[in-house]
């Protein structure tokens, strides 16, 4: 067992990095197969067809963005130091794993089902990770709110439309430099500020 998950995190890994050196949809299962020296039947194995291995690869990043969240994350830090801790994972990720390009690589991304419930369910994780800083924050007498589920809701579709607004910015064919994670940053971190002290009791 312990084999056959390292085999599939092998594949997985490989996938990363040709997706983001040749982007999804140039890329094959040949050619992953021939860049790990694996036999077709041995990927197919562990992925039936390229979808699959594209959910891979989704669960994988989102996995250690949550992995690296939590490690991190400090019950007893202020609510804006959290915040803004967050906001750095957040952008390290943005910035690694940008030219995937998941949304790109597959053009019916939000009407597949399967994909559908999978990014639906990798958001309520996430959602959910946030109402515990909240409500973390509303017991040490911080912040006040009835619904801390719904705060942490629109806290992050504010952060999504910051940096939406940051790729809007770039064009398609760009990588996002130091500069521009950087103003989206401190645009994300200003608005953590501003959100916070509205919930203030």
């Amino acid at each position: 067992m312990i084999v056959a998950d390292k085999k599939r995190e092998q594949i997985i890994e490989g996938a990363i990095k040709r997706f983001i050196h040749f982007g999804i949809n140039k890329t094959t299962m040949n050619d992953i197969a021939e860049d790990l020296s694996v036999s077709k039947p041995s990927l197919y194995y562990y992925f039936p067809d390229k979808r699959s291995l594209i959910v891979g690869v989704i669960e994988k990043v989102f996995t250690d963005y949550f992995d690296a969240l939590k490690k991190k994350y400090n019950p007893d830090a202020a609510i804006e130091d959290t915040l803004f801790q967050t906001i750095d994972i957040r952008n390290s990720f943005f910035m690694k794993y940008f030219m995937l390009r998941i949304s790109e690589g597959i053009p019916d991304i939000f009407t597949d089902q399967t994909l559908k419930e999978k990014l639906t369910s990798l958001k309520n994780s996430e959602k959910a990770f946030y109402a515990k800083i909240f409500e973390r924050s509303q017991e040490k007498g911080e912040i006040k709110h009835e619904n801390m589920s719904h705060v942490a809701e629109l806290y992050l579709e504010s952060l999504m439309g910051l940096t939406n607004m940051c790729i809007i910015e770039l064009g398609k064919d760009l990588l996002p430099d130091k500069k521009a994670v950087n103003k989206m940053t401190q645009k994300q971190k200003d608005l953590s500020s501003i959100f916070t002290r509205g919930l203030k009791c």
